[in-house]
């Protein structure tokens, strides 16, 4: 009798556990960056850089301020990374940067790419290209005028000029 009652009490543990971990699955309650919110697009973007590149370091500092969740990979190749993305090799910026199904190259300030996501246009990416002094992660703050270039199977046009 004392097995039985033994046996039935680690069986009623046994399930009860497996309820629990149905109901309640591993990371519940954790913080989870690249869940999608109802309503709210995921601001997850992933950098790829040089490890050398100290604005690519200012610049991912400057999306996160402007509530991104910055994913940096050090790749001495991005170039020939951006190139398979179909960045136009003219239009290389000084990183290459993955965000919702688009890419972004170099230092594209975070409203032009906020206004690609909401617009969500049937192009591949966005440049800025070059490294130009004025451009977030080259100055503390975006001054003057930056021209950003949309890429994809049309071709190459101006996306923004401001």
């Amino acid at each position: 009798m004392r097995k039985f009652v033994i046996l039935t009490g680690v069986a009623a543990l046994a399930v009860a556990g497996s309820a629990a971990l149905t109901m309640f699955p591993p990371g519940k309650g954790e913080a989870q960056t690249n869940v999608k919110v109802s309503g709210e697009r995921s601001k997850a973007i992933t950098i790829y850089r040089d490890p050398n590149c100290g604005c690519c370091d200012a610049y991912g500092e400057y999306l996160e301020t402007n509530g991104y969740q910055v994913t940096r990979v050090d790749d001495r190749d991005f170039d020939k990374r951006s190139v398979a993305a179909g960045v136009p090799k003219q239009g290389l910026g000084c990183h290459l940067a993955e965000i919702d199904g688009y890419v972004v190259s170099g230092l594209v300030p975070a409203e032009i790419i906020e206004r690609m996501l909401d617009e969500r246009p049937e192009i591949t990416g966005i440049t800025l290209p070059g490294m130009p002094p004025n451009a977030p992660g080259m100055a503390r703050e975006k001054t003057g005028t930056l021209k950003t270039y949309a890429f994809g199977e049309d071709g190459i046009a101006v996306y923004a000029n401001e």
